[in-house]
């Protein structure tokens, strides 16, 4: 399992990809952050046509379940994957 700092690590080297990512890059990025750091999501689904908030509070809800440990291992290798 990856330990606080690789994931500390990982959102750092997040931030300073050489190329801007996908949008389903950044959905997973934003939805396994967000299970690591809080866990299965905890909020309402955003309604109207608010389509970012309502994208990232869905994937996210996809996460649900996941440990927070399991979260922050899937986050480290994704991004040692976008970065190597």
């Amino acid at each position: 399992m990856a330990t606080q700092e690789q994931f500390e690590s990982a959102v750092e080297r997040s931030k300073t990809l050489s190329d801007r990512p996908s949008n389903d890059v950044l959905l997973k990025l934003y939805a396994l952050y967000k299970q690591a750091t809080e866990g299965d999501v905890n909020t309402d689904r955003p309604g109207g046509f608010d389509f970012k908030n309502i994208a990232k509070w869905d994937a996210w809800k996809k996460q649900e379940g996941k440990s927070q440990e399991q979260a922050r291992e899937e986050y480290v290798q994704f991004v040692d994957s976008l970065t190597s």
